[in-house]
């Protein structure tokens, strides 16, 4: 990674020395389609001025090769200026044109210009994706998010192609002396940063839509709309569905924000082996054709989509017209758009569980992240742009949505709206920090936030909250709520403000469980005691932050967790319900209760649930209990157990459900380890066995091949035989995972080879071959402890920083079991110990990496300690 790591001291020292006007891009990718062909030419012109003539600044450019490069109509020499990833430019000018050409690389990684073939068709794709310093894979720039200028592109490429860019098509020719060849022009952009420009190229299908808005002042609005995907996709791709999202997007937020869509037209393509969710690119935005669902999908998945949708589409104001000025106040546009993704959900389409959604997933995410030895504030230290790849995490955008939606309680909707239109009007295409925003918000909301900011922005940590109740005769007398907030890497508490609701639940005439009265309340310090509560009848359950309010874990008192225990399908509120599963398994993690109570919870109540996404949820954290947290002495019974509901589940669901689906998913996920069902899985497969209204298609169909392969039912011939009647790309990671995932030392140590040294596989299937590689019986991976470690410093010297993390982070040895020991004295924790203070240089990304790693482990160790609690809950 050499010189790649841009510091955050140098970004700053560089946009105080010079200020970027426009960038004229020009990109030749008329040679894709040739595996043979590793490159493409890339040439930038850049316009600038420099506030010191006769300084020196430097760009930005990983390449394989620098042809030329010309400042001021002076060539400079390549072989004085290029170092590494940097092209230094001396004696500046007031004004200043830069030309770089070179020849830039095809990714695999999901870097900068990523090409994919399709093993349905054999087509090639390109799209590129830069977040957070990646355009510089492409062309030459001065990368770092606070010198935005104006971007003009040209593509050269095959003329039977599709190509699109953030600006609209300004034209289009066909080369005279190549008629298979034709150069796409676009129009100038905004001001906008390097890291949200983007170019698509391939054969992909594409619809077209437009969205004719009026504003509440009158205004009229044309926005012309346009969807891409693979063309071998096209049959799955519901085009219609996502137009109407997408107006229903655009005629929220244009009339929330009360500022016009900047971008012209509105492009979202679905592209493959994508690193993220989604990139918010301004007008041409891309997702994960993940979201494309070639299989049967729950209604939560595209409930999930739409979030997702409306998370990008929110940015278009929150990170593109204004964007942080450095990567610190990368919360400025990630916390409120995953607020906002879920406030249009809420508010412009016709799901209803938006915030239970939020509630029990997204903040599920931040809630595990806090507790974490790395954690940070939401307004966090970057000090360079590897720190910055590691803060796209739960706390930048889910703690960061979570406490928006306090402040939205504290301030009033309103002058949090008002605040934010201030904002927009006042930074239009340019930066901001911190500053600027609190003081649009207290501006409009008469609100001094700067308290508030430095005890809920500055502060690193979760608060867990329990209540500690006297009762008298049945009446409740003093209720305190206590709070506990340690920060993980400080080990101060750090008692924050929260505004929440005490909802107090008994069970009705019909035995259901219902809100029979609520109070609301302000904690302060670390015990608040809450009068209103003194005087009313003893509740069964006292449900604390009841409707999420604030962002804290909840430790139930004894009378209410036994409730919860007994009765948690009585309850009737869906966000009541979810609050509770978080709670229960807060307290699996937090090695409070043993995990396979937990287990047998989600055996009582799965059931019964309504709610698709949250059954989805905890179908998975019971996956996680038994197979991480319940000690292995336990563990096959509590496994076997778990299956026989799960099967069970499968016969008795509702042909055709969604139930059905998450139960079908769950028995390939069990099968994995547990062998009592395969005769079922296999019968699945091959038709024997009907489970009536059942899709068995690529995605499930690849599940339980899966675990047919983890214990050795399932050859390399089986696999090929389906790999051949399911080319797509997914059926293309589906077979390298089941491939993987088979018990055998020599298969293990291949896998191991192929994303430890090879170069071959991409992004998508270096993370498929690694899910199979740790998809193994007790001990198998024992000889990959070791040889983890000591390939660490080379994966990360020698590797992007995406294909580096993936396997840093996914082959570290965490299925262990406790042993005889102290979770402390596991040989696993201390070889991460040695390893660590025995590598303090290693860069802060890298031990990152590890310390969280290391953290998951310890704490399945302490839950797996809990051994003679858990016994008792296997049956």
């Amino acid at each position: 990674m050499s010189n790649e790591n841009l510091q955050r001291d140098e970004a700053a020292k560089r946009s105080a020395l010079i200020t970027t006007h426009s960038y004229d891009v020009s990109l030749d990718v008329r040679q894709a389609p040739d595996p043979a062909v590793t490159g493409y030419t890339s040439r930038s012109v850049i316009n600038f001025s420099a506030r010191e003539p006769g300084a020196t600044t430097f760009l930005d450019f990983i390449s394989s090769d620098v042809h030329s490069v010309f400042l001021n109509g002076r060539s400079l020499s390549t072989a004085d200026v290029v170092d590494g990833s940097r092209i230094r430019l001396d004696n500046l000018q007031a004004e200043n044109q830069v030309t770089v050409a070179g020849t830039a690389l095809y990714s695999t990684s999901g870097e900068g210009m990523h090409r994919f073939f399709d093993p349905a068709d054999g087509q090639c794709y390109l799209y590129t994706q830069y977040e957070p310093a990646d355009a510089r894979r492409v062309f030459a720039n001065f990368e770092q998010p606070d010198l935005k200028a104006e971007f003009t592109f040209h593509v050269m490429a095959p003329s039977d192609w599709q190509v699109a860019s953030n600006g609209t098509e300004a034209g289009r020719t066909q080369l005279t002396s190549d008629p298979a060849t034709s150069r796409w022009d676009f129009a100038a952009t905004g001001r906008i940063s390097t890291y949200i420009t983007t170019v698509l190229a391939g054969p992909y299908f594409k619809a077209e839509d437009h969205w004719s808005g009026m504003l509440d002042d009158g205004t009229g609005l044309e926005v012309p709309l346009a969807l891409y995907c693979r063309a071998s996709m096209a049959e799955s791709f519901d085009t219609a569905n996502l137009f109407q999202l997408t107006k229903q997007g655009l005629g929220f937020f244009n009339n929330l924000f009360d500022y016009p869509y900047p971008w012209g037209k509105y492009d979202q393509a679905f592209v493959p082996e994508y690193n993220l969710g989604a990139m918010e690119n301004p007008g041409l935005v891309t997702f994960t054709e993940n979201y494309v669902f070639t299989s049967r999908a729950a209604d939560s998945q595209y409930q999930a989509r739409a979030n997702t949708l409306m998370h990008e589409m929110a940015h278009m104001w929150f990170g593109d017209l204004v964007t942080m000025q450095w990567w610190d106040d990368l919360w400025l546009k990630e916390s409120f758009a995953d607020y906002m993704g879920t406030l249009g959900v809420d508010r412009a389409t016709d799901w209803d569980t938006a915030w239970v959604n939020f509630a029990n997933n997204r903040k599920a995410w931040a809630y595990v992240q806090d507790q974490l030895p790395t954690t940070h504030p939401i307004v966090a230290d970057i000090p360079d742009l590897e720190a910055a790849k590691q803060n796209f995490d739960g706390i930048t955008y889910a703690k960061g949505a979570s406490v928006l939606k306090q402040l939205v309680a504290y301030v009033g909707f309103e002058a949090f709206i008002a605040g934010s239109r201030k904002y927009f009007r006042k930074h239009e295409y340019g930066n901001t920090t911190l500053a600027d925003l609190l003081a649009a918000l207290g501006e409009a909301s008469g609100r001094d936030l700067a308290l508030w900011a430095s005890q809920w922005l500055q502060t690193s940590g979760i608060s867990t909250v329990t209540a500690d109740i006297e009762e008298h005769d049945g009446v409740l007398g003093d209720v305190t709520v206590v709070q506990d907030a340690v920060d993980p890497t400080t080990g101060r508490q750090e008692l924050r403000p929260h505004r929440l609701r005490i909802g107090l639940y008994d069970f009705d005439a019909h035995g259901a469980l219902v809100r029979v009265d609520s109070v609301e309340t302000d904690l302060a310090g670390q015990r608040t005691v809450v009068p209103e509560l003194a005087g009313k009848p003893v509740p069964a359950l006292l449900l604390i932050n009841d409707d999420d309010l604030s962002y804290a874990k909840v430790r139930l008192d004894p009378r209410s967790e036994a409730t919860v225990r007994a009765s948690l399908g009585a309850l009737r509120d869906p966000m009541a319900r979810a609050l509770c599963w978080t709670a229960l398994w807060d307290s699996a993690r937090d090695s409070v209760a043993p995990a396979a109570r937990y287990v047998a919870a989600v055996k009582s109540f799965g059931p019964g649930e309504t709610g698709i996404g949250v059954l989805l949820n905890v179908l998975g954290n019971a996956d996680t209990a038994v197979e991480r947290y319940v000690p292995a002495a336990d563990r096959g019974a509590v496994r076997d157990a778990f299956l026989e509901v799960v099967a069970g589940e499968l016969e008795a669901a509702e042909p055709g459900s969604d139930h059905q689906l998450a139960w079908a998913r769950a028995l390939a996920t069990t099968s994995r380890q547990a062998a009592g069902k395969l005769d079922t899985v296999r019968g699945i497969l091959d038709g024997t066995t009907v489970v009536e209204g059942l899709a068995v298609d690529s995605e499930l169909r690849w599940s339980l091949w899966h675990a047919l392969a983890a214990h050795g039912q399932a050859g390399a011939g089986e696999l090929d035989a389906e790999l051949s009647r399911d080319t797509t790309a997914s059926g293309r990671a589906g077979h390298a995972t089941a491939l993987a995932a088979r018990p055998d030392a020599a298969v293990k140590a291949a896998a191991w080879d192929a994303a430890v040294h090879g170069t071959t596989l991409s992004n998508q299937l270096l993370s498929a071959t690694i899910a199979g590689f740790n998809t193994a019986p007790d001990g198998l991976l024992d000889p990959f402890v070791e040889p983890y470690f000591e390939c660490l410093k080379g994966v990360w010297a020698g590797r992007s920083i995406e294909i580096a993390s993936r396997i840093v982070r996914g082959l570290f040895p965490a299925g262990q079991d406790l042993g005889d020991g102290q979770p402390e004295e596991h040989p696993v924790l201390v070889r991460a110990d040695h390893w660590l203070s025995g590598h303090p240089e290693a860069p802060g990304a890298l031990r990152r990496i590890i310390i969280e790693q290391r953290s998951h482990l310890h704490r399945a160790l302490r839950a797996q300690a809990l051994t003679a609690q858990a016994a008792p809950a296997a049956s």
